[in-house]
C-alpha cells in the first residue's frame, strides 16, 4: 500500500463553524433518521414522508416511508424558477461531424426534425438544452408514452446510444410513475432478450444505428432479434431515427418524430406522478455469479434524496456549475451522475458520445475547455489509453475550470494518477461504488478539509455506510491491514438498491447470507489501514471487470458451451494493464485431435469468440483461447478457476491437495504453450 499522501485544497464554503465530516459521518451513523431527514429537505415532496427508516425487516430497509414525489419534477421543473434558461444538458457527438454529414445524409435532415439547435464542427457535433427546453421536450416523450399505452408501473427498455433522446425517455418514463430499464447498447440480442423477458417489457426504446469508432452498430436490427428471442414481447418499439441507417419498419414499430410531431403541436403538457417514496423508479442488470442478470431495483425518494446529497457532500458540486460524468447510461454512473445527479442539483450535465482518442487524443479536454467544466468524473481505462498517445495533447487546452477529477468503476493505479497529477494539477480522487449502491461507498471529500488523500486508496466510507472488513469465516472485524471482505452493515442507506426485481430471495442469497442478514457483502476483498483508509482488492467471486464494466463468467461459459464441440469449458479474468481485467477462456473439446491442425484450431477460436460476442457483445470477447485436453477440478468436481487465473498470471496456484486430476495442471499449462 502507498502512503504517499496529497493535501487537498482548502474549501473557501467552509468555516469554524461548519461541521466537518467527521461530525457529518457520526451523525449518519448514530443519529439516521435526524441525518436523512435533514437531506430529505434537499428535494420537492408533494407529501412529506410519514416515517424517516422503517428498519422493521431488515435488510429490507424502506426509506421516506409514506413521502410521495416524482424523480423527474426534481431533476426539472423544481428548477424553472431560477434557471430556466441555464444549459441543463450539452451533447456532444465525436462521431457525428460535417464529414458524416455528408456520409449519412440522413442525419443532418434528422437533427432537424428533433432540434435545430445543432452545431456541427469538424470534429463533433453539440447540441445545448437549457431547463425549459428539457421540460418541453421530457413533456412530448412523456405524452407520446401515455398515447400509446404506457403508464404507472409499466416497464421500458431503453435500447440506445448517448444522445439527448436516451434522457428524454428516462425522465419521462419518471415522470409518468413507469420504470424504466435501460440496456448498454454494447449487449448483443440475446441480452437484450432476456432482459425483457425477466422485466416483462411493455414498449422498447431505441434507434436505427448508432456508431462508436466510426463504426455503426445496427441497434434496429438487434432490437428486432430480441424481440424475435424473447418470449414476453414488447407491444411497441418506439424507433428514434437519427438518419444513420435505413431499415424496414415492423408491425409494432412507430416513428419517435411522428409521435413527437403531435405532441408538439398540441404544446402537451404532462402532470408528473407522483409516487410513494419506496415504489421502484428504474431496474438496471447486472452480471451475477450465475447466468442470469440481477434486475437491481432502485426507488424513488432514496434515490433522489442519496443522490442529491452526494453530488454536495461528495463531489462538492454547486448549482449553476458543469459536471461531466464519461459513461454511458447502459452502467450505473451513466444513470446517477450524467442523467439523474447533475439535474437534482440543477447543475449542467455534459453527455458525451464518442471515444477518448477520436477524433484525436485531445478531444476531451478541448471539450472540458470549451464548456468550463468543472467536475469531471470517468474510468481509469479511457486515462490509460490516453497515456499511450503523444503528450502533448494534454497541454493544448485551458482546463483550469477544473476542480476535481473523480475517478472509479476499477482500481486507479498510482502511475495513471501520477500522470494525470502532473498534467491537469487538480486532486486526482479515486472511489469505490457498485451498481447496487448507486452512489459512493468509500471516497475523499474535496467539499472538507478533511483527510489528506491517500493514492492507492480509493477512501474512507462515506456518510451512510457503516463499512467493515470482515474476516469471511467468522463475520468478525479485521484488525488494520488485514484482509477481509469489505461489507455494510444493514441498513443500507438511502439510494441504495432496495431488493433483485420480483425476486427477494434472490435479494438476500446475493448479498446478505454472508453474515446472518447483517451485512451487505460487497464480493470485495479490501483492507482497512491503521488511519481508516481502505483498498480494495479484487473481487471474491467470479464477477470480472473489463474497463469498469461487470461481466460474470458464468455468462461467457454459457456462450462458449454452446459451440457443438464444446465439452466443458472455464473462463477466468486476467490483470490488464489497459482495461483492468480481461476474459480468457479455457476450453475442453470433446475430441482434442481437431486442435492438432492449426488452421481447424483458428476456425475454432473464431467460432467460439463469435459465440460469445452473438450472446453478449464485444465487450465479452475473449482476449484469449487455450485449448487444454483437461481442467483442473476438485475431488467434488468443481472446477479450480483460482488455480487456472494464477496459472494464466504466471503466479503460484497455491494448496493443489484438493485436485481430482493433477496432470490437469499441466494440461493448463500445456494449452498456453501450445498457444
Amino acid at each position: 500500500m502507498n502512503k504517499q499522501t496529497t493535501e487537498h485544497p482548502s474549501n473557501d464554503n467552509t468555516d469554524s463553524a461548519s461541521p466537518t465530516f467527521a461530525d457529518i459521518y457520526q451523525s449518519s451513523i448514530h443519529d439516521r433518521e435526524q441525518f436523512w431527514a435533514k437531506q430529505a429537505e434537499r428535494i420537492y415532496w408533494h407529501k412529506q414522508p410519514e416515517q424517516i427508516l422503517d428498519d422493521s425487516n431488515l435488510p429490507f430497509a424502506k426509506w421516506f416511508v409514506g413521502g410521495e414525489t416524482n424523480l423527474c419534477y426534481n431533476c426539472v421543473d423544481r428548477h424553472l424558477p431560477e434557471r430556466a434558461e441555464q444549459d441543463a444538458f450539452i451533447w456532444l457527438s465525436s462521431e457525428i461531424n460535417q464529414e458524416l454529414t455528408e456520409t449519412f445524409t440522413g442525419i443532418t435532415d434528422a437533427f432537424k426534425e428533433l432540434d435545430n439547435n445543432v452545431e456541427f464542427y469538424t470534429d463533433y457535433t453539440k447540441r445545448r438544452l437549457t431547463y425549459n427546453a428539457l421540460y418541453k421536450e421530457v413533456n412530448y416523450f412523456a405524452d407520446v408514452l401515455q398515447r400509446r399505452g404506457v403508464g404507472k408501473g409499466d416497464r421500458v427498455i431503453i435500447y440506445m446510444p448517448m444522445i439527448l433522446e436516451a434522457a428524454y425517455a428516462m425522465l419521462a418514463c419518471a415522470r409518468i410513475g413507469a420504470i424504466h430499464s435501460v440496456v448498454f447498447g454494447g449487449f448483443a440480442a440475446h441480452n437484450l432478450a432476456i432482459r425483457m423477458d425477466d422485466a416483462e417489457a411493455k414498449m422498447v426504446i431505441t434507434v436505427d444505428a448508432g456508431l462508436r469508432g466510426g463504426k455503426v452498430i445496427n441497434y434496429k436490427n438487434l432490437v428486432n432479434q430480441g424481440v424475435e428471442q424473447a418470449t414476453n414481447k414488447p407491444e411497441t418499439v418506439l424507433v428514434v431515427n437519427r438518419g444513420i441507417l435505413p431499415f424496414k419498419a415492423q408491425t409494432i414499430d412507430v416513428d419517435y418524430a411522428t409521435e413527437r410531431r403531435q405532441s408538439c403541436d398540441a404544446n402537451a403538457v404532462v402532470e408528473p406522478v407522483w409516487l410513494e417514496s419506496n415504489e421502484p423508479s428504474y431496474l438496471l442488470y447486472t452480471s451475477g455469479t450465475t447466468g442470469t442478470p440481477k434486475g437491481v431495483q432502485r426507488d424513488v425518494g432514496g434515490h433522489a434524496v442519496a443522490l442529491t446529497t452526494s453530488m454536495d457532500y461528495v463531489y462538492n458540486g454547486k448549482a449553476g456549475e458543469t459536471f461531466w460524468a464519461i459513461s454511458d447510461i447502459g452502467w450505473a454512473v451513466g444513470h446517477s451522475y450524467t442523467i439523474y445527479a447533475p439535474l437534482l442539483a440543477g447543475m449542467t450535465s455534459v453527455m458525451y458520445e464518442g471515444l477518448p482518442h477520436r477524433p484525436n487524443p485531445g478531444i476531451w479536454w478541448r471539450i472540458v475547455e470549451a464548456n468550463k467544466v468543472n467536475i469531471l468524473f470517468t474510468a481509469p481505462t479511457g486515462v490509460r489509453m490516453l497515456k499511450k498517445q503523444d503528450e502533448t495533447w494534454m497541454t493544448r487546452y485551458d482546463v483550469s475550470s477544473l476542480k476535481t477529477f473523480f475517478l472509479a468503476g476499477e482500481p486507479l493505479d498510482e502511475s495513471t494518477a501520477n500522470w494525470l497529477t502532473k498534467y491537469l494539477g487538480v486532486p486526482i480522487l479515486d472511489h469505490y461504488w457498485q451498481t447496487e449502491t448507486g452512489w459512493p461507498i468509500l471516497s475523499n471529500t474535496p467539499k472538507f478539509d478533511h483527510k489528506a488523500h491517500k493514492q492507492g486508496s480509493p477512501g474512507y466510507p462515506m456518510y451512510g455506510y457503516e463499512a467493515h472488513v470482515l474476516n469471511e469465516e467468522t463475520g468478525e472485524p479485521c484488525a488494520a491491514g488485514e484482509k477481509g471482505l469489505l461489507a455494510i452493515k444493514a441498513p443500507l442507506p438511502p439510494g441504495c438498491l432496495t431488493t433483485v426485481w420480483r425476486n427477494d430471495e434472490r435479494f438476500m442469497s446475493s448479498y446478505f447470507k454472508l453474515f446472518d442478514n447483517k451485512q451487505y457483502s460487497t464480493s470485495d476483498y479490501a483492507v482497512m489501514d491503521e488511519e481508516g483508509y481502505f483498498y480494495i482488492l479484487g473481487r471474491t467471486d467470479d464477477v470480472i471487470n473489463v474497463a469498469g464494466h461487470r461481466l460474470g463468467t458464468q455468462e461467457i461459459e454459457e456462450a462458449i458451451s454452446t459451440h457443438p464441440e464444446m465439452a466443458e469449458c472455464a473462463v477466468v479474468g486476467i490483470k490488464d494493464e489497459l482495461k483492468g481485467e480481461l476474459p480468457i477462456a479455457f476450453c475442453v473439446l470433446r475430441d482434442h485431435a481437431q486442435v492438432a491442425d492449426t488452421e481447424n484450431r483458428f476456425r475454432l477460436e473464431q467460432q467460439i469468440i463469435g459465440a460469445v460476442v452473438k450472446s453478449l457483445g464485444g465487450i465479452a470477447r475473449p482476449a484469449a483461447v487455450y485449448f487444454p485436453q483437461a481442467l483442473p477440478k476438485t475431488r467434488s468436481g468443481k472446477i479450480l478457476r483460482r488455480a487456472i487465473r494464477a496459472l494464466a498470471e504466471n503466479q503460484p496456484t497455491g494448496d493443489m491437495s484438493t485436485l481430482d486430476n493433477p496432470t490437469a495442471i499441466d494440461a493448463v499449462k500445456q494449452s498456453m504453450k501450445d498457444y
